[in-house]
C-alpha cells in the first residue's frame, strides 16, 4: 500500500495584522465575539471573521 501524498498547509502569517508607527504597536481589527485573539479579514467591502462569520460592511 502506497503512503498518501500530504498538501502542505500555509503557515499563520499573524504578524501581517500589526504594525509599527514611531515606538507603538497597532494591531489590527479583532472579532467582538470571538475576542482579542481574532482577527478580522479584510476583503474589498467587507471585514469578515472566519470562525464566528461576523461580518462588517464598509461603507464607500
Amino acid at each position: 500500500m502506497a503512503k498518501k501524498k500530504t498538501k502542505n498547509k500555509k503557515t499563520s502569517q499573524r504578524w501581517t495584522k500589526y504594525k509599527l508607527s514611531g515606538n507603538k504597536i497597532e494591531k489590527g481589527k479583532t472579532c467582538p465575539k470571538c475576542g482579542p485573539a481574532m482577527f478580522l479579514g479584510i476583503h474589498k467591502d467587507r471585514l469578515y471573521c472566519g470562525s464566528c462569520h461576523y461580518t462588517e460592511f464598509v461603507k464607500k
